[in-house]
C-alpha cells in the first residue's frame, strides 16, 4: 500500500485538508514523543543520578504550546468541540442555520483578530531577542507559531461552519 493511500485510508478529510491533518497531527505526535522523552529523563535524573534534567520545566512549556496549537485546526475542522445543543429542540432548523453561521462567523473573526495580536507580540519579541530563562531559547518563533495556527483554525472554522450548514449534516 502506498504512502497516499494508507493515509488518505486513515484519514476522512478530502484535498488537501488531509495532508494538512497528517503534517499537523505529525507535528504533535512528535513533540508528544519528545515531552514523554524529556518528562521520563528528568524524572529518572532526578530519582537515579540526583540531578533533575536542566530546562525540563522550559521544554515542557514549549511542548504543550506546540501540541495544543498545532491540533487546534484539526479539531476544529473535525467538529470536535463541546456542543451545547440545549435550545435545539425549540428553535426552528432555519434559526439553527443562522445560528450556526453567525456563531462561526465571530469564532473564525475572534480568531483571526487574536492571530493579528500574537503575532505583534511575535514581532516585538523577535526586535528585542527575548529568550527563555534557562536555555536561552528565542520566544518569537513559539509565539509566531501559536499566531500562524490561530489564522489556520480561524480558517478552518469558517470553512467548517460554512460546510456544515450548507451540507445539513451535524456530527455528535
Amino acid at each position: 500500500m502506498s504512502f497516499s493511500r494508507s493515509v488518505a485510508a486513515h484519514y476522512d478529510e478530502k484535498g488537501p485538508i488531509i495532508w494538512l491533518a497528517f503534517f499537523l497531527e505529525s507535528v504533535a505526535a512528535i513533540t508528544l514523543f519528545g515531552l514523554m522523552l524529556v518528562t521520563c529523563f528528568d524524572v529518572s535524573g532526578r530519582y537515579f543520578l540526583g540531578n533533575a534534567l536542566d530546562g525540563a520545566t522550559e521544554l515542557t512549556e514549549i511542548g504543550l504550546a506546540i501540541l495544543i496549537f498545532a491540533e487546534m485546526p484539526v479539531i476544529t475542522w473535525r467538529g470536535g468541540h463541546v456542543i451545547v445543543d440545549i435550545l435545539d429542540r425549540m428553535l426552528s432548523s432555519l434559526t439553527l442555520k443562522i445560528l450556526g453561521m453567525v456563531s462561526s462567523l465571530i469564532i473564525s473573526g475572534s480568531l483571526y483578530v487574536l492571530g493579528l495580536k500574537i503575532y505583534h507580540l511575535a514581532e516585538r519579541s523577535l526586535r528585542r531577542d527575548e529568550v527563555t530563562e534557562l536555555l536561552q531559547l528565542p520566544t518569537g518563533y513559539l509565539i509566531e507559531f501559536i499566531a500562524i495556527m490561530s489564522w489556520i483554525t480561524a480558517a478552518t472554522m469558517i470553512s467548517y461552519g460554512i460546510y456544515q450548514q450548507l451540507s445539513n449534516s451535524r456530527r455528535i
